[in-house]
């Protein structure tokens, strides 16, 4: 099988029923996968009843986006792996463009969509936008995106570009790629792990893009809202410990401690604004880190050894937060 586009659900029936329609419809021809994270809902009924094109996966406990991945997609044979959210609405020939491009390349590992907000559509959406990168302290941003500041798409960011993550609300990935390179990191659960993998594919050598020619629009925040704590504790915890497994080692002492100042900053921020429960899931979560670290010492010993590359050129040399709050640089066309 050349493509198989992957869903991961967990209690998404209502997710499934409005947006698995345009997926049937705009891409024929392509088997269609819902992998069920032991759904206690009737998600499983409603893809029986009304989508029985499209093949069921299921798991017999939630294991989170990451392992619940991995753990469906040892499931299926294919050389290419479309990830799709549930929360996704695809468009016409939204499919071609991508694949067209993986098979011209063959350097290119992952690659993504253009992703709009379903709600606002005429504008870019968080979690992906239009490619994503990742500036020396681990904060991810996009073309489209940094922080909260989100742009307007006019075609500002339509050009074929290499980037640093695609994002895992629809990441078309060598199936050979992702397994060579250990696929999600399950401890994560969810949150960064599309980071994380991305990193490690280009420290093997490998090259990720955004391809502008496909075009989806994703709601987002549908299984976590943005200001949930236990988001923020995931995206803290996650993040550290994907500088812990993949920073060179000359680097490694001064990031993690510069990032010990920021969090910190962070979690005062949460304090003073009355955001409680953030607060305590950054300290909870820079707690949980220093507890794990020790189990990731040999992990990023054999990402380490496993990287060909002396530097990934699309990770950036600058920090974000002082570009975006001293230097007041807002959109990603202002950070060149």
């Amino acid at each position: 099988m050349k493509v198989a586009v992957v869903i991961l659900n967990y209690n998404g029936a209502a997710m499934l029923g409005r947006f698995l329609p345009s997926v049937v419809k705009y891409t024929p021809g392509v088997e269609i996968v819902v992998a069920d994270n032991a759904s206690t809902d009737n998600s499983v009924a409603v893809v029986a009843a009304s989508f029985p094109s499209v093949h069921v996966v299921h798991l017999d406990r939630n294991y989170g986006f990451a392992d619940g991945y991995n753990k469906a997609l040892a499931q299926v044979d294919a050389e290419y792996y479309l990830l799709l959210n549930s929360d996704v609405e695809v468009t016409e020939g939204w499919l071609a463009p991508m694949l067209s491009f993986m098979e011209e390349h063959p350097n290119a590992v992952a690659c993504q969509p253009k992703v709009l907000a379903y709600n606002n559509k005429t504008h870019f959406e968080y979690a992906g936008a239009a490619g994503g990168f990742i500036d020396r302290y681990g904060y991810p941003y996009c073309r489209g995106r940094l922080f909260d500041t989100v742009e307007e798409d006019n075609g500002q960011y339509d050009a074929v570009c290499r980037i640093f993550w695609a994002t895992g609300a629809a990441m078309m990935v060598r199936s050979s790629t992702f397994h060579a390179a250990g696929g999600f990191d399950g401890r994560f659960f969810a949150h960064m792990e599309e980071v994380d993998l991305c990193w490690r594919m280009l420290a093997r050598g490998g090259e990720i893009y955004v391809v502008p020619g496909s075009k989806v629009y994703h709601v987002g925040g549908a299984t976590l809202n943005k200001s949930n704590p236990r988001k923020t504790f995931l995206n803290f915890r996650n993040n550290l410990l994907m500088l812990y497994k993949n920073l060179p080692s000359n680097e490694l002492r001064g990031v993690m401690r510069t990032r010990t100042v920021l969090d910190y900053v962070a979690a005062l921020k949460f304090l003073v604004t009355g955001a409680w429960g953030d607060f305590k899931a950054v300290i909870r979560a820079r707690r949980e880190y220093k507890r794990m670290r020790g189990e990731y010492r040999s992990v990023r010993e054999q990402n380490l050894a496993a990287a060909e590359v002396p530097s990934i050129k699309e990770r950036s040399t600058f920090s974000l937060l002082w570009q975006y709050y001293f230097k007041q640089k807002k959109f990603f066309s202002q950070l060149k």
